[in-house]
């Protein structure tokens, strides 16, 4: 693989771009948010001798650093979502379901999905400069956080939104040309989704040199979104503004709001002021597309070249909003200059010494892959089952991001598993409830081994057909031992059922122990067939 070379002074400059604009971004945004309008303004609108407003886009990306330096490589989400129950202040909507979820007992990405309306939402992909700053020229990294970030209190659009985000700005560090990066970060997401389909229609609107004016319109009905009549009565909705726009659905935002970024980018002609107030012009959610726009525009062209009539209002100040300073187990920075130095620092953690050389002869240096190298890997790069030496068994990235919202993964020294819910945390009279666990060998310690799994379960549940099974675990590549578990509660009479499955690997003394959490969907009797 290629390496390119990039020095602290510039990998600096680039972060530094890169809070800069997500801050310039969300100020200029902020006072539009949540409108379904043309706006049409040319700089800020409030006051800032006194300091920028808050940015909630920017300060939750501080709690996510936090869990980072006290975790490293071994952050996940489960542990992100116990900082988003310390720390993180907000109950609002997807924020709000997702931590409801996390109390419930639910381990992400259930958390993420489980009657969130908004799960496909704006609130993950503003969170994606974080990963792109600590892995730069390193989008397979970048996404792989992002993923665990997103998975929290988002799924589907939304989480596809962050890694899509994460790996655009991430390639951003090494690669400049704004096509290129569009085509980079849609070699992480799926051809399906709305989001694809969104950012394609942008796409297609440059080519075709439809005018700016009906761009709006036409992204917004490719994937109709709601964040702009979240106070509007429907009856309140006209004005040549809104005609001809869909009525969406509750809570599918990402989608056309991510549109609006690529839109105002392509349509901008790389003149940052005239970007982000294009990117404010669509409406909707301004503060988020406005403020991505401006990160990304900022780690292409560092702080020094962003435009001092936007940067000078700011001077290099943080407001922050979302985080509960009251536990004292955060600390906050003031200034952009204070967050960059911090991730600078914290970047050697995540890259090492294999991508981060402070002894390098000409000063310390960042190892990035080259442009070729900065798109998804492709599954089936290797013939599955064959000789693992050398191979990650880490989930492709896309494998990961298509897993079930109901697979919860965990980690241990020597096995990872995947705990799986069979589309269901619910469970009922008269039918079996389903839970299949997946166990791979580590990704270093990948020797063959025989594994033990055995499920525990409250009085008056029952597994059927056996609580414990041996099987072995091959080292070939992929290879996985796999188990199912049929539960019968009948006999159980509370609402909530709480199980363990045990894993240990015969002959050692690793092992490890999962909780998961059923509850009854009915107290009624059915009489569909048992499973």
């Amino acid at each position: 693989m290629t390496m390119k070379k990039m020095s602290l002074d510039v990998y600096r400059d680039k972060v530094m771009g890169c809070w800069a604009g997500k801050n310039i971004g969300g100020i200029l945004g902020a006072p539009f948010e949540s409108i379904r309008k043309v706006v049409k303004v040319d700089f800020y609108q409030q006051d800032l001798s006194m300091g920028p407003p808050a940015n909630d886009d920017l300060d939750l990306q501080i709690i996510s650093l936090a869990a980072f330096e006290r975790y490293g490589r071994n952050l996940t989400a489960s542990v992100l979502g116990d900082y988003w129950l310390s720390y993180m202040i907000p109950n609002w909507v997807e924020y709000g379901t997702g931590k409801a979820n996390l109390r419930e007992g639910f381990q992400p990405p259930i958390s993420g999905f489980l009657d969130n309306t908004y799960k496909d939402s704006n609130g993950c992909w503003i969170r994606s400069e974080i990963w792109a700053c600590l892995a730069p020229g390193h989008p397979e990294i970048a996404t792989r956080f992002a993923y665990e970030d997103a998975v929290v209190d988002h799924a589907d659009e939304g989480m596809y939104g962050e890694v899509f985000m994460a790996a655009l700005e991430s390639a951003a560090f090494v690669e400049s040309n704004k096509f290129d990066l569009i085509e980079i970060a849609l070699s992480y997401i799926p051809e399906t989704t709305l989001l694809y389909q969104s950012i394609r229609t942008a796409l297609r609107c440059w080519t075709d040199h439809v005018p700016f004016q009906d761009v709006r319109k036409i992204i917004h009905n490719t994937a109709p979104g709601t964040f702009g009549i979240q106070t509007i009565k429907l009856s309140e909705i006209s004005g040549e503004d809104n005609e001809g726009m869909a009525i969406g659905t509750p809570g599918l935002d990402c989608p056309e709001n991510i549109g609006y970024v690529i839109a105002a980018w392509l349509y901008g002609e790389d003149d940052f002021g005239k970007s982000l107030c294009m990117a404010n012009s669509f409406g909707e959610d301004t503060d988020c597309t406005c403020g991505s726009l401006g990160a990304v525009m900022g780690i292409i062209t560092g702080a020094r070249n962003l435009p001092k009539k936007w940067t000078d209002p700011v001077n290099d100040r943080i407001s922050t909003m979302c985080i509960d300073l009251t536990s004292h187990g955060i600390w906050v920075p003031d200034t952009v200059t204070q967050l960059t130095e911090r991730v600078i620092r914290d970047a050697f953690i995540m890259l090492g010494n294999e991508y981060y050389d402070i002894l390098a002869p000409e000063g310390t240096v960042v190892y990035c892959q080259d442009s070729k190298d900065l798109y998804c890997e492709k599954a089936g790069e290797y013939l599955r089952y064959i000789n693992g030496n050398g191979k990650t068994e880490k989930l492709p990235m896309r494998e990961l991001c298509a897993l079930s919202p109901f697979c919860v993964r965990y980690y241990y020294p020597s096995f990872a598993v995947i705990l799986d819910y069979d589309g269901s945390v619910s469970y009922h009279y008269g039918q079996l409830k389903r839970i299949k666990v997946r166990i791979r060998n580590s990704e270093r310690m990948h020797q063959q081994q025989w594994v033990k799994i055995t499920i525990y379960l409250p009085e008056g549940a029952r597994s059927v057909g056996g609580s414990s099974v041996e099987l072995p675990l091959n080292n070939n590549y992929l290879s996985e031992a796999n188990a199912e578990f049929y539960i019968d509660t009948d006999e159980y009479q509370a609402g909530r059922l709480e199980g363990v499955i045990d894993v240990s690997l015969v002959g050692r003394h690793s092992s490890g122990s999962m909780k998961f959490v059923l509850v009854r969907e009915s107290c009624y009797p059915v009489l569909e067939e048992r499973v």
